[in-house]
């Protein structure tokens, strides 16, 4: 393990989640202090802990505030936290329109504030990093067949939200590449997370590699757009999808 972002000051939304710990888990091994910026905990002393809750604006406003007044500076910011309604994926033809822009709230429009006031201090300080945490059905359409026989289907306003977070991502790329900061995507293919059955079975059976990928397959890449070594590397979506994309 290398120490690439040594004593870094990196935010990671939704950090208690499935993907989330993972990359927490990485970024400190990785000699940063990981700021965890999550609703399902309490503030603590050094703001490993912090609380947010990103779909509500005041909560952001006081959750970077207080970053910037105890250490200073954020040098990277990991949009992960994934908020979504009661109903998420509902069939299409079911989705009530009000569901529907409630999800585009509290997913893309959150992550649009919350890199808004991240990149106030790095636009000060002239660095930094954003990875917006998107996903391969942000970029290629649906395969509805790996939902044979589970009864589920895929959300809609999923794949809207994170194909609109990665042309987003490029736009910051674009507008902030003169102040030396970085804005780039992750998108994982499917993660295992105790599927059905049927779900885990016809996914399998088509990407290339015969697995779902786990969350310590996406936290690496994460770190590594975080770090120097990705110094030249901007506007850009890596894929960790174990070739899903490739087909």
């Amino acid at each position: 393990m290398t120490n690439r972002l040594q004593d870094k000051i990196i935010i990671v939304t939704g950090g208690n989640g499935l993907l989330g710990k993972a990359m927490v888990s990485r970024i400190k091994a990785e000699g940063a202090f990981c700021i965890n910026m999550d609703i399902n905990h309490e503030t603590n002393e050094d703001l490993s802990q912090l609380y947010c809750d990103i779909t509500n604006q005041d909560s952001i406003d006081k959750a970077i505030a207080l970053v910037v007044d105890t250490y200073k500076t954020i040098d990277g910011l990991v949009n992960n936290a994934y908020p979504r309604t009661k109903d998420w994926g509902t069939k299409f033809e079911d989705i009530p329109f009000q569901s529907w822009k409630d999800n585009v709230d509290m997913q893309m429009n959150s992550s649009f504030y919350t890199c808004q006031k991240v990149l106030e201090q790095m636009k000060e300080q002239r660095s930094g990093s954003i990875v917006n945490i998107t996903s391969i059905y942000g970029v290629v359409g649906n395969d509805f067949t790996v939902y044979e026989g589970t009864g589920g289907t895929s959300p809609a306003a999923y794949s809207a939200i994170k194909g609109g977070l990665i042309n987003f991502t490029r736009y910051l790329a674009s507008y902030f590449g003169i102040y030396n900061i970085r804005t780039n995507c992750v998108s994982p293919g499917g993660i295992f997370d105790h599927q059905h059955e049927a779900f885990v079975k016809n996914y399998e059976k088509k990407v290339p590699m015969k697995r779902l990928g786990t969350p310590e397959d996406i936290a690496p890449s994460v770190a590594f757009l975080l770090s120097e070594d990705a110094q030249y590397i901007t506007g850009q979506n890596l894929i960790v999808d174990g070739g899903w994309t490739a087909i």
